[in-house]
């Protein structure tokens, strides 16, 4: 029995096959694979593609390895994100998935970016699909057209593979719905374009530092606020990992605010139910919120959270060890 998601951006994915703690400890275990075709995927061809993406976003992808998986931002000139791409390249094409919707979006500024140079561009969300699975789960690799692994991906891979072999590929296999994928890239303090950031957000403020952007790297758009405030240090305000009270039968909604001593400090994104932690969320906080300051979410009812600081809040860089 499969339960979809019915709201929010990963509606329609599944969101439990019946048992959500039960699937988020064979994640833990290494047994299981998830179904993140509900993810938006893009493809960039041509022999210019790795030193035209170097120019335009934030790693250092002009000697990128074939195999190697990365993650790179793209900023506006202000230096607030815009689209995140996870990407693998194969020695011929740059595979990359983004988040649910986005792909239209992040796929039409970059073909308009193209100007002379030899590449191509191509939203192909409606024809391949995304599975993560465990490194150490053999499967059949003649149907995978590329496999991404990395800090990002919670310390498994995932495979690029085309949409109508998806299930045969996940047919008898252990399965986890997005409730404990979601639990445990919360877990992991990795935080997602949409749910965990708003208008303002940038780089350094959620520990992408190193993960997504390269700092000794040539010009790119909103190179200057990046690098101003990794310089001066102090960004604007920092990432939490939020411990809720689980007397509460709730979770916070995202986007709902923070609040410290009645007043508005920042607002909780993503939030879930994790089988060894309890209820959690991440949250950005502001810079000078003290770190063992008790916070309250706001809304119908409200919630107290401790907060766990994965940002370090002077110089914007992640202080806890990512899965790999």
């Amino acid at each position: 029995m499969s339960v979809q998601v019915t709201e929010g951006i990963d509606q329609g994915a599944v969101w439990h096959y019946g048992d959500p703690m039960r699937e988020q400890r064979r994640l833990e275990e290494g047994t299981a694979l998830v179904d993140l075709s509900h993810r938006d995927v893009i493809t960039i061809t041509g022999p210019d593609r790795l030193t035209w993406l170097h120019s335009l976003t934030t790693q250092h992808l002009e000697q990128l390895q074939p195999g190697v998986g990365t993650t790179t931002l793209v900023l506006d000139p202000q230096g607030h994100l815009e689209h995140a791409l996870y990407g693998v390249d194969d020695g011929t094409t740059f595979w990359a998935h983004t988040e649910p919707g986005a792909g239209a979006a992040a796929a039409g500024w970059l073909d308009r970016m193209r100007f002379m140079m030899r590449v191509e561009v191509a939203d192909r969300s409606a024809e391949l699909g995304l599975v993560w699975a465990p490194e150490t789960l053999g499967l059949p690799e003649d149907e995978v057209l590329a496999t991404r692994a990395g800090e990002d991906s919670l310390g498994g891979r995932e495979l690029f593979l085309p949409r109508d072999r998806v299930a045969g590929l996940l047919a008898g296999r252990e399965l986890a719905g997005t409730w404990a994928y979601e639990a445990r890239r919360i877990a992991a303090g990795v935080p997602r374009l949409g749910p965990d950031t708003d208008e303002r957000a940038i780089p350094n403020e959620l520990g992408l530092l190193g993960v997504a952007v390269h700092l000794d790297k040539g010009c790119y758009r909103g190179q200057e606020t990046v690098a101003r405030i990794h310089t001066l240090g102090r960004p604007p305000r920092r990432l939490v990992l939020l411990h809720l009270d689980g007397s509460v039968d709730a979770l916070p909604e995202p986007g709902a605010a923070l609040q410290a001593g009645g007043r508005a400090v920042g607002f909780a994104g993503s939030s879930a139910r994790h089988y060894e932690l309890g209820p959690i969320a991440l949250g950005l906080v502001k810079r000078n919120v003290p770190t063992d300051a008790e916070l309250t979410v706001a809304g119908e009812v409200e919630i107290a959270a401790a907060q766990e600081p994965l940002v370090d809040p002077e110089v914007g860089l992640h202080v806890r060890a990512r899965l790999r």
